[in-house]
């Protein structure tokens, strides 16, 4: 499939739109990946509105899907109001820190975090999730036999779409890791022409 010129394996989807969710309130300098922290409304909904404008200019399906944490799915949420089917997918998560979630960075243990520029594929940072773990659950939405041949539009976490990018190769190290998408960017995934769905 090609993630905006990326090359990775086939999957089952036709298409997979997923933007990520607005800027969260007081993430600066801290590890927020299961934290729920809340996001401006009216960033929210400026993003549904981007978000309703592209259906009507493709006329996808009026469908959303998004992690529970707020600052995704309060972006389903309004799409919602506005006639939307809205679903919380737990795939759609981001990547769980464990012990070092809420945390500021500064405050994490620095040998334990040489631990995961080490081992950075397997590393379980807080105990929490390793990137091949990671990438493993973006997996599992991109094969869903429920889903296969579907458009599907999400709003998701920049962790999860930097493990997204990366399934096009061996699990990476630290410094292969790409850079976060910017908050509100979208990231559009599609099989080449002629590809055939995922075993």
């Amino acid at each position: 499939m090609t993630v905006d010129g990326f090359e990775t394996t086939p999957m089952a989807l036709a298409e997979l739109r997923v933007w990520r969710h607005p800027r969260a309130i007081a993430a600066a300098g801290r590890c927020i990946g299961r934290t729920d922290l809340a996001v401006d409304p009216r960033r929210a909904k400026r993003l549904a509105h981007r978000i309703r404008e592209a259906q009507r200019r493709t006329g996808a399906a009026r469908t959303i899907l998004t992690s529970d944490l707020r600052r995704a799915a309060d972006v389903g949420r309004w799409l919602r109001r506005w006639g939307w089917v809205h679903r919380i997918d737990p795939r759609l998560s981001e990547a769980d820190f464990g012990a070092w979630d809420g945390r500021r960075w500064a405050n994490i243990d620095a040998v334990e975090s040489a631990g995961w520029t080490d081992d950075f594929a397997t590393f379980r940072p807080g105990g929490g999730e390793s990137v091949v773990m990671l990438r493993a659950r973006v997996r599992t939405l991109l094969d869903d036999p429920a889903l296969a041949a579907s458009v599907v539009w999400a709003v998701g976490h920049a962790g999860w779409l930097s493990a997204l990018r990366t399934l096009q190769r061996d699990p990476p190290r630290a410094a292969d890791w790409p850079a976060a998408i910017g908050h509100g960017a979208l990231l559009t995934v599609r099989p080449p022409p002629n590809e055939g769905s995922s075993p």
